[in-house]
């Protein structure tokens, strides 16, 4: 899915910083843009944004314009890296109210980082917490890194000892624990996923039309948290003035 596209299933569109409403903007990689694995053309945060009822009616009126005005813009790129991640914010205004969606590090670990050992998971944090820091965006949601062999190392498809390649997966995983509460929050997406079972990746990696809403779901209670929290401060502002 390209920026800016419109949203299939959930029939809102992408819009600029400029536009009115509750803005959620996406960054990282195919965790959240993975529109292109389901038929269905269906990726996290539109969901978050608009639920599709015909798909998921367990979730119906739990989505943002359930309840109000929302926006998306994504950003996030199948196959994006952590050098990927500054490309993603160009052009980038400073919307409010708004929350930031970010999921990183998988496609790192599949080009190099499973087999680490040290120098390139500094490097990691060093290149995601400049990212973080200079993401315009507050709060930021951070998602850990799942495990689509779900703990079993019998699984294990890298071409990588499992023990070095799961040694790396949770020192990522804790990376991404220590940074998530200096810019917003940590979002648990390995532990939920851990919960899961294979109907939820598609071509062994990839979030399937079911992984797609369990992202989401993940997402949501913390995305919501950020809405009502600017939004009720913003009225309080309102009132006070």
């Amino acid at each position: 899915m390209m920026a800016g596209a419109a949203l299939m299933a959930g029939g809102a569109s992408c819009t600029s910083s400029s536009t009115s409403g509750f803005a959620v903007l996406t960054f990282g990689d195919s965790i959240l843009d993975c529109a292109r694995y389901n038929v269905y053309s269906v990726h996290p945060a539109q969901l978050i944004v608009r639920n599709d009822d015909r798909l998921f009616p367990e979730f119906s009126g739990r989505d943002l314009t359930s309840s109000g005005s929302a926006r998306l813009d994504h950003r996030a790129r199948d196959g994006a890296r952590t050098d990927d991640l500054s490309g993603q914010i160009k052009g980038l205004g400073v919307p409010a109210p708004a929350v930031a969606l970010v999921t990183i590090g998988g496609n790192d670990l599949l080009t190099g980082l499973a087999a680490d050992r040290g120098r390139g998971m500094m490097r990691f944090e060093w290149q995601l917490d400049a990212f973080l820091h200079a993401l315009p965006i507050r709060p930021i949601l951070l998602g850990t890194v799942y495990d689509p062999t779900f703990g079993d190392d019998s699984r294990n498809f890298l071409g990588v000892d499992a023990t070095i390649a799961r040694a790396n997966l949770n020192r990522m995983n804790e990376i991404i624990t220590e940074l998530a509460p200096r810019y917003g929050q940590l979002v648990d997406v390995h532990g939920h996923f851990l919960g899961g079972d294979p109907s939820w990746f598609t071509r062994i990696i990839e979030p399937s039309l079911r992984g797609a809403s369990e992202v989401r779901a993940v997402f949501l209670p913390g995305v919501m948290k950020a809405r009502d929290e600017q939004l009720g401060g913003a009225r309080r502002a309102s009132e006070e003035g």
